[in-house]
């Protein structure tokens, strides 16, 4: 079961594309929904509001204890930039320190700026990845402990650090499901998603 957070941004197509790839997939809202995941997707949306919203439904310190307990993690566009340690030109913006990374947001422009890029990420192999960016952010620096996938104009836009990867783009708002299922693949080389049924 991995849940995508229900709170805002893309919630169903990032559901869909789970389906598609043969995984349960569920809605999270709360921390029993959160209890009964294998991993867990944070869609795109605005940051400072899905930060506010995660703290009213009491959800920041369950996934933080998850994620450093090794549950995969994959946070898309917004959902990077709070999975990051650093936010460029907002030091005060709270997050989920998840990422040892400086994120810029709405770094490639604004809205007018949204393109889709042939993107060339080595670890799905080919062809170019389809990469859709909205008012997506870049990462400005990168811990040593993280290691970058993917480039677009010499700046890193997909990363990953142990169970947690971030992209800059919005994968869901394609037909390409490599990295739904490279993400999957990150969770049942851990033993963290597939894992048998506790009995009783």
């Amino acid at each position: 079961m991995i849940g995508v957070l229900g709170v805002q941004g893309d919630v169903i197509e990032h559901l869909n594309a789970l389906d598609r790839c043969g995984v349960r997939a569920s809605v999270v809202k709360s921390a029993p929904e959160l209890s009964r995941c294998e991993g867990l997707i944070l869609p795109g949306g605005e940051s400072t509001t899905v930060m506010k919203l995660l703290q009213r439904c009491d959800l920041i310190e369950p996934i933080a204890q998850r994620v450093r307990t090794g549950m995969p993690f994959w946070g898309t566009c917004m959902g990077m930039i709070l999975a990051a340690r650093e936010l460029a030109g907002f030091p005060d913006q709270a997050t989920l320190d998840l990422l040892d990374v400086t994120v810029r947001r709405n770094a490639f422009g604004r809205q007018v700026a949204s393109a889709e890029v042939k993107l060339s990420i080595p670890v799905l192999g080919s062809p170019a990845f389809p990469a859709v960016f909205i008012r997506a952010p870049w990462i400005e620096r990168v811990g040593s402990g993280v290691e970058v996938l993917a480039q677009l104009d010499g700046r890193p836009v997909m990363v990953r650090q142990g169970n947690v990867l971030g992209t800059s783009f919005h994968p869901e708002l394609t037909g390409d499901l490599r990295l739904h299922r490279y993400f999957i693949e990150i969770g049942k080389a851990s033993g963290a998603i597939g894992k048998p049924a506790a009995t009783a």
